[in-house]
């Protein structure tokens, strides 16, 4: 007979499991000595904020103190105002939760748990004192005492006991962006890029590479952005370097489209010469050899700069040599790929830099926050009206629970109302929170007959607080290896805060019994099952939905990088942003199975494109010196408005390749090595290419089409 074997637990996960333990006994021994009458209320919080890094446990510490804070001072307001009217009062508790909901959707940050908490503190410290409004300012100061010992506790014990700090998730992370970067651009410069398909007939091994190395690097970078916001907090040398950090993110985001407009080039090359030109070969070998030399530890700073100053001297001069042999196109395409090719070896050269200045941060060295001008001030993709469906969805499950409760005198009424704004909130973030509801449910009622020992039969016999630790120390241990681990965090929470914690957080239970406790695990199922069903009704959508809504967001903002007095900050913004839908969509994408109808990650890519091309003739002034490109631009506005609004199928007027065309004929004739001219001849160049990717290798003038009409 076979015996099934024992769970097996890194040391890691077994130290983070015995550092919340201690944490959380620490808190419920404090709480117990100063007379607070629910000590669980503590314990529970230091399970709550519990993190195996010491900076996000000290992150959401403050974020969890701010915003206890705000939702008890909500309550202490709303509660006495509206006590002599429960139908009212349980409508603006529903309110409040609904509306701190939208605002923490607002911000993808860690941030975001201020608000969120708020909102349902609100909730849990108003609902039970709707009967007894007398106590409610003792009921919240408790609250808020029992909550302070919880994260007082927690903070310490996880920053003084073998602090696990960020450093290596984040330069992990880091470097792993990195090499995911300059594995494509490698992949781009060695392999022959524009082959399309292999003799099968099925994608190109250097095309389906270059792919996964695309989406590899937009979800690198959406995770890196997340994960440093809590280095300010962490406690060790890494929170000096935030700065710099930043400031390699902001980097490696800009690389993104440039890397892109790269393979479309050479792609672009060779569909109208037929194969790669010598000269186009030479200079993606010197720059593959460049990117291969350059981050060598024996080079000298001064050797870098020699070979930086080279490499961009070959990249300048490739772009105009030998002009009048070739077509206006090839022309074009030249001045376009050395461009993008500069830009990624400044972009790649400074990523360098600060990689080194931050390894000088970490040594304690002072180092300069090099964060790049107004990129602190970026936001990632924010979508209102799903957060406005969410918060709906909140009002309602709220207002259904609250009406039950009134209109049958429940007595454990106000349990499902917590429960309710709870659930609603914790699975906001996902398109269909439906099946984390179930699940989390589903290990609550497992939870049952675990808490049901404990507070009914264990805890009202312990006589002292060292029993209470032995009694405990099993099954909070274990759990906490599990939530260690990210495959099982959310059932170990289920089990251990959704049921036991919060069971014994519930009531004083030197007091309970079984009808009690029977009414009390109900109310909380009533509520979860009432969140979950409102939020089916109204919040849930599908992968496709979702992934078309994201779609949708790009064009709009297409739409407005197009306007003639577009603002500095919102083009600056605007790569983050799309780079940041490309890392949503692909999980996307990959849930649904590969293919969406309409969405793919490339015309996504394709879009970032666009709007690169846009932002750098906005950066230039160039439609205000030219009357011709401003129309242009007015014509690819109104087609992604309409694309925006919902015409998903709408035709690009061909006049507007008429137009690019013209202006980039005219520029053929007047070869330029200023800045401005250089910009609008990449940026038209990309517009041409990613707007009418099957435009004739050739430019289609005005004058050209008069004269073939004529004839």
């Amino acid at each position: 007979m076979k015996f099934p074997s024992l769970p097996r637990f890194t040391g890691a996960e077994m130290l983070f499991s015995l550092k919340c333990f201690v944490s959380a006994m620490l808190a419920l021994y404090v709480a117990s000595r100063v007379g607070l009458n629910r000590p669980f209320w503590a314990m529970m919080t230091a399970y709550v904020v519990a993190s195996p890094l010491a900076g996000t446990v000290r992150s959401k510490a403050l974020y969890r103190l701010l915003g206890t804070f705000l939702g008890s001072a909500a309550t202490l307001l709303l509660v006495p105002t509206f006590a002599n009217a429960p139908e009212l009062l349980t409508l603006v508790l529903a309110l409040w939760v609904g509306l701190c909901l939208y605002l923490s959707l607002l911000d993808r940050t860690p941030r975001s748990y201020v608000f969120m908490l708020a909102g349902y503190t609100a909730a849990l410290i108003g609902f039970p004192a709707v009967e007894s409004p007398q106590t409610l300012f003792d009921s919240t100061t408790l609250r808020v005492e029992e909550i302070c010992i919880g994260i007082l506790s927690a903070t310490l014990v996880h920053s003084l006991v073998f602090p696990r700090g960020l450093g290596p998730a984040v330069l992990g992370l880091l470097d792993g962006t990195m090499a995911h970067t300059k594995h494509w651009i490698q992949d781009l410069l060695r392999l022959d890029a524009t082959a399309s398909s292999a003799a099968d007939g099925s994608p190109a091994t250097g095309k389906r590479q270059i792919a996964a190395d695309r989406s590899r690097v937009a979800t690198d970078i959406t995770q890196l952005r997340l994960l440093s916001t809590h280095i300010p907090f962490d406690t060790t040398n890494l929170r000096w370097t935030a700065g710099a950090i930043g400031a390699m993110q902001d980097h490696i985001a800009g690389l993104l489209p440039t890397l892109s407009a790269v393979e479309d080039r050479l792609l672009a090359l060779e569909q109208t010469e037929g194969r790669l030109a010598p000269d186009i070969e030479l200079l993606l070998q010197s720059t593959n050899h460049w990117m291969t030399t350059h981050d060598d530890p024996q080079w000298l700073p001064a050797d870098r700069a020699r070979q930086l100053d080279d490499i961009r001297a070959q990249v300048k001069t490739f772009a105009l040599q030998h002009w009048e042999e070739r077509s206006e196109w090839s022309r074009l395409l030249r001045v376009a790929l050395a461009t993008r090719l500069e830009e990624m070896i400044d972009a790649w050269d400074a990523c360098q830099r600060l990689r080194l200045s931050i390894d000088a941060g970490l040594t304690g060295e002072a180092i300069a926050s090099r964060r790049i001008s107004k990129l602190s001030r970026r936001e990632l993709h924010l979508d209102r009206g799903m957060a406005l469906l969410s918060a709906l969805a909140a009002v309602l499950a709220i207002c259904l629970c609250g009406a039950f409760w009134i209109l049958t005198a429940w007595p454990v009424g106000s349990a499902a109302t917590m429960m309710a704004a709870v659930f609603c909130s914790f699975f906001a973030t996902m398109d269909n929170p439906v099946p984390a509801i179930r699940m989390f449910l589903r290990y609550m009622l497992w939870s049952i007959p675990l808490s049901s020992v404990y507070v009914l039969v264990m805890l009202p016999n312990v006589q002292d607080f060292g029993m209470l630790v032995a009694v405990c120390a099993p099954v909070f241990l274990l759990l906490g290896c599990y939530m260690a681990r990210p495959a099982n965090f959310m059932a170990a929470m289920a089990l251990l805060l959704g049921g036991l914690c919060g069971t014994l957080a519930m009531y004083d239970t030197g007091t309970v019994n079984m009808v009690t406790f029977l009414n009390s695990m109900i109310g909380q199922l009533v509520g979860i099952c009432a969140a979950g069903l409102v939020t089916a009704l109204v919040r849930s959508v599908g992968v496709d939905w979702a992934a078309r809504r994201i779609q949708r967001a790009n064009w709009k903002e297409l739409a407005e990088l197009t306007e003639p007095h577009v603002k500095t900050q919102q083009i600056d913004a605007y790569a983050v942003r799309m780079l940041d839908r490309i890392g949503l969509l692909a999980p996307r994408i990959a849930q649904a199975g590969g293919q969406i109808d309409g969405v793919a990650n490339d015309l996504a890519l394709r879009d970032l494109r666009v709007g690169a091309d846009l932002a750098s003739l906005q950066r230039q002034n160039i439609p205000m010196e030219s009357p011709r490109i401003a129309q242009v631009l007015s014509d690819i506005g109104h087609h992604f408005e309409a694309r925006s609004n919902g015409h998903s199928d709408a035709e690009l007027p061909q006049s507007l390749l008429t137009r690019i065309d013209d202006v980039l004929s005219y520029a053929a004739g007047r070869p330029d090595s200023v800045s401005q001219w250089r910009a609008a001849v990449t940026a038209l160049v990309g517009l041409r290419r990613n707007l009418f990717p099957a435009a004739p290798a050739a430019l289609t003038t005005a004058s050209a089409q008069a004269a073939a009409a004529t004839t």
